[in-house]
């Protein structure tokens, strides 16, 4: 784990904290940009790396965590070093090329995996090397009459024209010669006359092709060459970032995205960092006006924001801005979770707009402890507080369920802070969470249960009642017995009260009489005699002795005339009794 120190909480960059990230890979992708990293070891006095990660953001400060879908084990040859890779995206594929040791002849190798999605999981495409010849660090421009090339080297600088399939060449590795004209003159050093070192990050803007590598170790600045041409001949144009930020080693990744250009390194600026513990960080940028690249330097500030982020839907938790103590893991249910978290730890997550206002908040937890808080801050650990929520013990790690809390003040655009408070130890973890709007107002008819039963049927089989000895709110609830199939369930009529194609966000607390059940809300829609079905949570496990958010946003639409619209809550199986409290779909 990263010991992130709380004085930088206001900084933005490096944009992971978790863990220590090197050798930056973005691409940009149906309007996000995905990150791919290699992995420092926690620690390290040399180049300890085993895995890649990836994350990804579709505003440039908010990163979420997509875990390792990548590992030397991809590489059955493999044996050692999960160093600087590339990914390329090409008919529905994409193509990850990394460098690693061949376990047979004890030198590097370039390998490629390929997935379909920009998250994985990897499988490797070959079983072998791609190709061999003891260099490092690849890059792939796909040229716009589709020609491919794979670039490399460390001392030298290769290239190979790739195929279609993007997983074999033509040709044979040719040399790209390093002459003082195209990549600057280097002194002291006769073995190595020019400022190239290694990591060519190569792209074409406006008809110029660029070369942005590492120079002159050790410590590495960045420079670049352009050339009128993919193999070239390369002039040299001089430095992009100068040598800076606690790492003797650099490694540039360069991407436009969302009308701006951004320019992405590592460095050493973490707690512990240095050469061999490195962040990865990002720059934004503005070519100049003859396309010739500025001096960029590091910052803690980052890039700035684009947009802001929607705290009414789903969000994970591993989308971080910036983050103190906690760790990220693969949950359970999918995708990862922050875990590790203790008394005083935190995230932040940058520009989210609450509009005019929140009423509530909901969060996916679990703990085998005794769980904790999670205070809701604005702007700052110690600002203002709009909600608290107590999490409980679940019985495991992994073992999931809904906390939630009541939110008052959060309105307009702020940086939002999840504070964790409790006892000694690890306190829970926690996956996802979503704020409740004020209302727009629901289209369900009385449903706090406040008026009984007005407004409520029954949807198949049952007898449905007003409760007053088991409430989550106010003094009422509704309770149903004598269910005979699993689709039985409270319900209401909103035929006349949807809009086509709109998006409705569904809250509803359930508990269970008795047993463990699932329970989902759902959706019959009748037009033009036919009947279809909207999931509008998932399902999710119920119990007696507390209540349980059913949480979801789904979409709803039809074809032709609606002449039937019935909201019910079922479960996955059984018939068990329930208990239905605070209910809105709006």
């Amino acid at each position: 784990m990263v010991a992130v120190v709380q004085g930088v909480a206001k900084a933005d960059n490096p944009i992971v904290q978790t863990i220590y990230t090197a050798d930056p890979a973005p691409l940009v992708h149906n309007g996000r940009v995905y990150l791919y990293t290699g992995h420092d070891e926690d620690g390290s006095t040399y180049f300890t790396m085993r895995d890649w990660r990836v994350y990804s953001s579709a505003d440039m400060v908010n990163w979420t965590d997509h875990g390792s879908p990548m590992s030397l084990a991809t590489f059955s040859w493999a044996s050692s070093d999960a160093w600087a890779g590339h990914v390329a995206y090409r008919n529905g594929k994409f193509y990850w090329y990394v460098p690693v040791n061949n376990r047979a002849t004890g030198r590097k190798a370039i390998g490629v995996a390929v997935s379909t999605s920009p998250t994985g999981p990897f499988t490797d495409a070959l079983g072998r090397p791609l190709l061999e010849n003891g260099e490092i660090d690849p890059n792939v421009l796909i040229d716009d009459d589709g020609q491919a090339y794979l670039y490399w080297g460390n001392p030298n600088l290769w290239y190979v024209r790739l195929n279609a399939d993007m997983i074999s060449y033509s040709g044979g590795l040719t040399q790209i010669p390093l002459t003082t004209a195209g990549f600057g003159t280097r002194t002291g050093n006769t073995s190595r006359p020019t400022l190239y070192e290694e990591g060519p990050w190569v792209y074409k803007r406006n008809g110029l092709y660029y070369n942005v590598f590492a120079a002159e170790c050790c410590s590495e600045f960045i420079g670049y060459s352009t050339a009128p041409g993919p193999t070239g001949p390369w002039t040299y144009r001089g430095t992009v970032m100068p040598r800076q930020g606690s790492s003797f080693t650099n490694h540039a990744g360069v991407i436009d995205f969302n009308g701006g250009s951004y320019f992405f390194y590592h460095n050493g600026a973490l707690p512990g960092g240095g050469g061999f513990t490195r962040s990865v960080a990002v720059e934004k940028f503005t070519y100049n006006s003859n396309g010739t690249i500025p001096t960029i330097n590091m910052t803690t500030t980052g890039a700035p924001q684009i947009g802001t982020l929607n705290p009414y839907v789903r969000q994970e938790a591993e989308t971080i801005a910036w983050s103190v103590g906690v760790e990220t893991e693969p949950s359970s249910e999918g995708g990862m979770n922050v875990g590790y978290i203790a008394n005083g730890d935190y995230i932040k997550v940058k520009g989210v707009n609450f509009g005019s206002g929140a009423t509530y908040f909901n969060a996916r937890v679990a703990s085998a402890a005794s769980g904790g808080r999670i205070e809701l801050r604005l702007d700052s650990t110690s600002g203002t507080v709009v909600g608290t929520c107590t999490v409980p013990g679940t019985g495991g790690w992994q073992t999931w369920t809904n906390a939630g809390c009541s939110v008052s003040g959060a309105t307009g655009t702020h940086d939002l802070y999840l504070r964790f408070t409790g006892g000694s130890g690890n306190l829970f973890n926690l996956n996802y969470w979503q704020f409740t709007p004020l209302a727009s107002a629901s289209v369900l008819t009385n449903g706090d249960m406040e008026s009984g039963t007005t407004g409520w049927g029954v949807f198949g089989a049952g007898t449905l009642a007003s409760d007053t000895s088991v409430v989550r709110g106010g003094s009422r609830s509704l309770a149903i017995t004598g269910r005979t199939a699993s689709w039985n369930g409270p319900s209401q009529n909103v035929t006349s009260k949807l809009t086509n194609g709109k998006s409705y966000l569904t809250n509803v607390w359930v508990r269970a009489q008795s047993g463990t059940p699932s329970a989902k809300a759902t959706l019959a829609l009748t037009a033009n005699g036919t009947t279809s079905y909207v999931s509008l949570t998932p399902a999710t496990a119920v119990n007696s002795s507390g209540w349980t958010l059913l949480t979801g946003t789904a979409t709803v639409s039809w074809t032709g005339t609606l002449s039937s619209a019935t909201f019910y809550v079922e479960t996955a199986s059984g018939t068990d009794s329930l208990y239905l409290d605070d209910a809105s779909l709006q």
